[in-house]
């Protein structure tokens, strides 16, 4: 984490010195200094960082290194902050700028003097770090790492004590995996076990690797730990050892003298004609498995390699490469969990009554981790079972128990090794997971834009920061560290989770490196210095007048009280980066903003905002503005000076009951929108009428990934195509038109070719002839088209479409999809064709579409002919429509529609009754039909929409 901060820290000495800038008292040279300094430590922290946790001698080090760090780092800011002052013009302009010179003197000596401070802490820190270089030359540089991986290997090895008696869901699994080795091809296979730690990889492969069957298959066997300390020979000299021994044979003397390849030989000539079975358990990296793959033969004897991995990406890289397969290790089924506890718990007795909220209270935040049921049931069973209050005491203090129980240490370290094996830019990125509430669903946009604005994302050659910002939540997700929540219809991740133990590691490194403090609870010590605040629920908890003039972000959760940062800290914080205010109670722009000169980061979403000052133009490195939700409509034109803006996000959805046309409200263009160069997201704007120059200043957005466009008409039409052919980058486009207006789109004949998504709204002459070439397309909505030939025959060639919504598109009485068409579709949703009485499937139509929605189709009263012939349908869904249709599905005659959607898992049918909609599923239907309803919410079409 240090080496974090000293990345950042020394990224910011680069405009001191191309400005040439002149500090007081010869403040150059000290800075030039702390610079050098702090170079050279930063090598040596990427091994102090990996030995915080096993050297406390190396912790307190690094943690002076992260204060000094962050100290410079406001030092420099607060001095670029007095290099920015405008003073205006004319004799209040020469006023104000005496002024200000008389202030920033002063400023300038307090700021060298900091300077010469830091100068003399960086020197100390300088004798430490060669005292402890000195110390790790003479042990040896792993010394410390690999005393706690040896420590983490005898911890390892009671996995492969247990009893099978002590365990649970292990049954199906291991007959699949052991299916998987003794009946497959005769090639070498490669099959992986991967999941996040605890999950019970080990345990599951030793289970496998005794199993009676597999040891009479293979003649060959070996089990290799591979500790995150490991050394390449005596890796391959624990191979030698244990393939000799299996076959009977002494080692070879010369072993303990040969290198790396004359081992790697001796290995592959003693199995190259044998039948063998290697497992290797804990591989972290690719690195590792490249050491060691060439050794195992390739042969046609049907041999497997076992890698146990926290790492998807490895595995899914060892199965592509030797076409092996990957088993990714779920979580315990709740039922499961609970057997599980119990028999931990009670002993294998059944849990008493007076404490079943309780315990399965607490096994909920166990998420099913076998490792974590097993710790906290070793906890709770020495607890008195009539002291309900000692039952309750854990499950509200469970975070605390991890911290400082003995009991929960092995649960701590396993859950901590994947953190700690993570490079510093993902450790910040992963730390920043502690500011969300727990439960919070965490926006995967959301997040990646605060990292960006934040700084924890390294600039690479060709790429968007925003593009690496994904790359490293990727590798988040593929470290077992995270995992998705929600994806969109396409495939995209829409939000994302951390599991709620490995959450409260994340809480507790933060807290410990002084990372971000979580105001939540009144009895909470808050640091001397905040580097960012998390507000959750209420502002009670906030120590009022605190200072806070190094916060550098600002958070705030479900937030009631109005007003929310008015006095909240009188002293300010003007080196904010980031300012979230996402869901507060807030109904005016608040005024402290236009104070922070770093604001990167500004969300003002679901708020009672409606008017933006023009103040905001001084806010000159601003790169998210979020207003989604809010109630602005128009904005200062001002907001063109914000020529770092790379998302301007303001519009806001009406849902009302059937969706009236015009249910998005974006904001009036400006005027010379086409300065702010670096925009990436433009949502949503409105086509000011009569003015055709907004659609012609689009076309010098050219790093717009996403534009939202309202309010078009057709005379827009042409001057639009032109624009959007000159935007290359574009992702993702949404075009609505004025009621009853026509969209006019037939002029674009170059659209962007990496367009993926493409939502048009409102009445088309023809289709455009330029949509069925899209090949990156995977998302199309066409509303109120209206259009008056079939649109479905050019649409189904589209090579990688997933999700189709067609609502009002044409207005024929049949659609008919044809045999081959539409091959990669899997959503498909038909809503409110006036004149349709038929829907045809073709054989061969569809052939993977797993959910089918019709709705308020007033003349469709039978379901879609051929829909037998969707074998992957999932889920049927019927909204608001006719009776008759639905009275075909409870019909049991041959001949009736029951028998052709049997096939299909989930079938409802939805519509309003008595104020509310009620949600049936065809088993609810019943002889008199009279069905009961599965659900009944009066926002579910709003939902569903």
């Amino acid at each position: 984490m240090a080496e974090g901060a000293v990345t950042i820290l020394l990224e910011k000495f680069v405009p001191l010195f191309e400005n040439e800038v002149q500090l007081l008292s010869g403040g150059r040279e000290d800075i030039v200094f702390v610079r050098a300094e702090l170079e050279r430590i930063r090598a040596f922290l990427k091994v102090a960082d990996s030995l915080e946790e096993s050297d406390e001698e190396v912790k307190v080090w690094v943690k002076q290194i992260r204060d000094v760090a962050h100290d410079t780092e406001d030092v420099l800011d607060e001095y670029r902050i007095l290099q920015t002052h405008d003073h205006g013009n004319g004799l209040f302009g020469f006023l104000h700028k005496m002024s200000c010179c008389i202030k920033n003197m002063k400023a300038h000596y307090r700021i060298a003097s900091e300077i010469r401070e830091i100068k003399s802490r960086i020197k100390n820190i300088s004798a430490g770090h060669r005292i402890l270089h000195q110390k790790f030359c003479v042990a040896g540089q792993g010394a410390n790492s690999t005393c706690a991986g040896n420590e983490w290997q005898d911890q390892r090895g009671d996995a492969l004590l247990l009893d099978r008696t002590d365990l649970v869901g292990i049954d199906k699994p291991t007959k699949k995996l052991v299916g998987w080795l003794v009946n497959e091809g005769t090639g070498r296979e490669v099959v992986s076990l991967a999941g996040m730690g605890g999950l019970g990889k080990t345990t599951l492969a030793k289970q496998v690797y005794d199993d009676s069957e597999v040891k009479k298959h293979f003649s060959m066997h070996a089990w290799i730990t591979v500790s995150r300390s490991y050394k390449m020979e005596e890796l391959l000299k624990d191979i030698v050892q244990q393939l000799f021994s299996a076959d009977r044979k002494p080692v070879p003397r010369e072993a303990d003298n040969m290198n790396s390849n004359q081992l790697k030989t001796i290995i592959k000539e003693l199995l190259q004609n044998r039948r063998y079975l290697i497992v290797l358990d804990d591989v972290w990296h690719i690195n590792e498995w490249d050491a060691v793959k060439y050794a195992l033969p390739t042969n046609n004897c049907g041999s497997r390699v076992i890698l146990t991995t926290r790492n998807a990406d490895l595995a899914f890289t060892s199965r592509i490469e030797y076409e092996g397969k990957v088993y990714y290790l779920e979580p315990l089924p709740p039922e499961e969990s609970w057997t599980l506890f119990c028999r931990k718990t009670f002993q294998g007795n059944l849990c008493p009554h007076h404490l079943e909220d309780i315990c399965k209270s607490i096994l909920r935040k166990c998420e099913g981790l076998p490792l974590a049921i097993v710790a906290v049931s070793g906890i709770l069973a020495t607890k008195d079972m009539r002291r309900i209050d000692e039952w309750e005491m854990v499950r509200h203090s469970l975070g605390a128990e991890i911290e400082g129980n003995d009991k929960l240490k092995n649960l701590k370290k396993v859950l901590s090794l994947s953190f700690n094996d993570l490079p510093y830019y993902l450790k910040s990125c992963f730390l920043y997971l502690s500011i969300f509430p727990e439960d919070h669903p965490i926006e995967h946009m959301r997040l990646i834009r605060l990292w960006v604005a934040e700084g924890f994302v390294e600039a690479k050659y060709g790429k968007e920061l925003e593009d690496v910002a994904g790359d490293y939540l990727n590798e988040l997700l593929n470290r077992s560290l995270l995992q998705v929540a929600e994806t969109t219809s396409d495939g995209r991740i829409k939000t994302c989770q951390t599991h709620d133990l490995l959450r409260e590691i994340v809480i507790s490194k933060s807290r410990e490196q002084n990372f971000a403090v979580i105001a939540k609870e009144h009895n909470v010590t808050w640091p001397d210095r905040l580097r960012r605040l998390s507000i959750h629920n209420t502002l009670q908890n906030v120590q009022q007048n605190r200072c806070v003039s190094q916060l550098r972000s600002l958070f705030m959760f479900g937030i009631a009280e109005k007003s929310p940062i008015t006095g909240l800290f009188p002293s300010g914080f003007r080196l904010l980066n980031v300012l979230d205010l996402q869901g507060s109670n807030l109904n005016k722009f608040p005024i402290q903003v236009i104070n922070l000169y770093y604001l990167k980061y500004l969300s003002l979403k679901s708020t009672k905002v409606a008017t933006i000052p023009s103040y905001i133009g001084k806010l000159q490195h601003l790169e998210t503005l979020d207003l989604k939700h809010a109630h602005v409509t128009e904005l200062p034109v001002e907001i063109l000076k914000l020529r770092k803006l790379r998302h301007l996000l303001v519009y806001r959805y009406e849902y009302e009951s059937y969706a009236h046309f015009h249910s998005k409200h974006g904001f009036k263009a400006l005027e010379k929108i086409g300065v702010l160069r670096s925009l990436q997201k433009l949502c949503l704007i409105e086509a000011n009428l009569g003015n055709g120059n907004i659609m012609k200043e689009l076309r010098k957005l050219t790093q717009l990934r996403r534009l939202g466009v309202v309010k078009l008409r057709k005379e827009d039409g042409k001057t639009l195509c032109s624009s959007i052919e000159n935007l290359s980058n574009l992702r993702a486009l949404s075009l609505l038109s004025v009621e009853d207006e026509i969209l006019d789109l037939q002029h674009l004949f170059s659209p962007p070719q990496l367009l993926q998504r493409l939502y048009l709204t409102g009445r088309l002459e023809t289709l455009p002839h330029w949509i069925p070439n899209l090949a990156s397309l995977v998302r199309l909505h066409l509303k109120w088209s209206r259009l008056q030939d079939d649109p479905l025959e050019s649409l189904q060639i589209l090579p990688n479409l997933v999700h189709l919504e067609l609502l009002q598109m044409y207005e024929g009485d049949t659609l008919c999809f044809k045999a081959g068409g539409f091959k990669k579709l899997k959503l498909l949703g038909i809503d409110k064709f006036d004149e349709l009485k038929c829907i045809q499937v073709e054989a061969g139509s569809m052939p993977i579409v797993e959910k089918l929605c019709i709705q308020r189709c007033k003349f469709l009263h039978k379901v879609p002919l051929g829909i037998e012939y969707l074998t992957k349908l999932k889920v049927l869904e019927f909204f608001d429509m006719p009776h008759e249709l639905i009275k075909t599905l409870h019909s049991d005659e041959k001949e009736g529609d029951y028998w052709r959607v049997a096939h299909i898992p989930e079938v409802y049918s939805t519509y309003w009754r008595d104020g509310g909609w009620e949600v049936y599923s065809l088993e609810s239907f019943n002889d008199a039909y009279r069905p009961s309803p599965v659900t009944r919410n009066q926002e579910l079409y709003t939902r569903w929409k």
